[in-house]
């Protein structure tokens, strides 16, 4: 099995910083791409920063520039770096993975508990 834990979270003041992680553990050959969404009360999930297997990034136009995304390989970890936050950046924050459990398998998808992420206004 495959299990997906972000740490990281809590409340920051605005113009703060915060880094989630998200560490992968179980039985894993590789993390094709990875990602974070997050969710405020009462919205939808939405993709805030996306990280493909050769390091290709992608960001929701409301965090580029504040926001960055990276991955450890050897760690199975995926990190988001958040700065210059906003009371609009509060909601929780999961992580996504796509995972190839073993040689030859089809990657799956895997989903985090959510860490929450406060701003206030």
């Amino acid at each position: 099995q495959v299990q997906l834990v972000e740490s990281g979270g809590g409340l920051v003041q605005p113009g703060g910083s915060l880094r989630l992680s998200c560490a992968a553990s179980g039985t894993i050959f590789s993390i094709e791409s990875a990602g974070w969404y997050r969710q405020a009360p009462g919205k939808e999930r939405e993709l805030v920063a996306s990280i493909g297997s050769i390091g290709v990034t992608h960001y929701a136009d409301s965090v580029k520039g504040r926001f960055t995304i990276s991955r450890d390989n050897v760690k199975k970890t995926v990190y988001l770096q958040m700065n210059l936050l906003k009371p609009e950046d509060t909601a929780v924050y999961f992580c996504n993975a796509a995972v190839v459990r073993y040689y030859g398998d089809h990657p799956k998808a895997y989903w985090g508990q959510g860490t929450q992420v406060t701003v206030p206004s």
